[in-house]
């Protein structure tokens, strides 16, 4: 029993090790969203996540999943902005052979893929008035119907959601449904913009600098930054969040002429900010 107990902690470890290595950063709004999480997860609460464009927030609903007990289970996502109505209904809740030009045989939808595990809305906000309905009835009653059905299909399934809109806003405007906001809202979570956790920069920097899934390869210089060039990249407030950041920290390793990234590596939109577009060059490679 005890070889077993132990087995077990050191799964969670490895487990923790390897979310953590996820999202990066030790400042206070990241450690109090990250133990949030992390006491949220084991409930299996609707969870809505919000904040900028770039913030992380699959990040986020991937530790909901991962640090729940459906962490074995299958863990699906979905870009509810990506696709009109009817793509997405069907893509969300499969369909029927015959049920539409082009629906040549029957097709399992994410909802039911993720049976057992977590579907994660990406880009809620963006759903249509019609999906809305739809989307609502299967919280309420735990099943849906494959577009041209009969049958309804129950399924056991997590939901976390994810929006950069204020939804609160969406709701007063007449563009959301109150009672699918509160369906999908039983728990909130924000996740917080680089600006305002800018000491988390340094880290996050060298994450995207050296580590093998960004780009660096086995044999490779590790890189660092001048300081001088550090303070920029800090003093920057990154409207496009971790996915600028990332972007930005790949061109210059890419472009920088040696380990070292200095100023004259950093774009000048991200050195110099102020100027107007028209006289910002897109690059500056020294």
């Amino acid at each position: 029993m005890e070889a077993v107990c132990r087995l077990c902690q050191r799964k969670l470890l490895q487990l923790n090790s390897k979310i953590s290595d996820a999202i990066i950063g030790k400042s206070t709004l990241i450690r109090e969203l990250v133990e949030m999480a992390d006491r949220i997860a084991p409930t299996g609460a609707t969870v809505l996540i919000q904040g900028e464009s770039g913030t992380g927030k699959e990040l986020i609903a991937r530790r909901l999943h991962q640090m729940s007990g459906k962490a074995n289970a299958p863990f699906v996502t979905v870009n509810c902005g990506a696709l009109q109505e009817t793509l997405l209904e069907s893509e969300l809740f499969g369909h029927e052979k015959g049920s539409f030009t082009g629906a040549v045989s029957q097709k399992l939808g994410l909802v039911q893929t993720a049976q057992g595990g977590t579907l994660f809305l990406d880009e809620v906000g963006e759903l249509t008035p019609g999906i809305q309905a739809k989307l609502l009835r299967f919280l309420q009653e735990g099943e849906f119907y494959r577009v041209g059905g009969k049958d309804p299909i129950r399924v056991d399934v997590r939901i976390i959601s994810a929006t950069n809109r204020d939804l609160d806003t969406e709701v007063k405007a007449g563009r959301f449904r109150e009672d699918l906001f509160y369906r999908l809202n039983t728990i909130s979570l924000v996740a917080p913009p680089l600006r305002g956790r800018r000491e988390d920069i340094p880290e996050l920097v060298e994450h995207f600098l050296n580590h093998p899934r960004h780009g660096s390869h086995a044999g490779e210089l590790h890189r660092t930054v001048d300081p001088k060039a550090m303070e920029i990249l800090q003093r920057y407030n990154w409207p496009g969040n971790i996915r600028e950041l990332q972007n930005t920290v790949e061109r210059m390793r890419i472009l920088s002429d040696g380990p070292i990234i200095r100023e004259k590596d950093i774009p000048e939109s991200v050195a110099r900010p102020g100027l107007p577009r028209a006289d910002v060059g897109s690059w500056t490679a020294g």
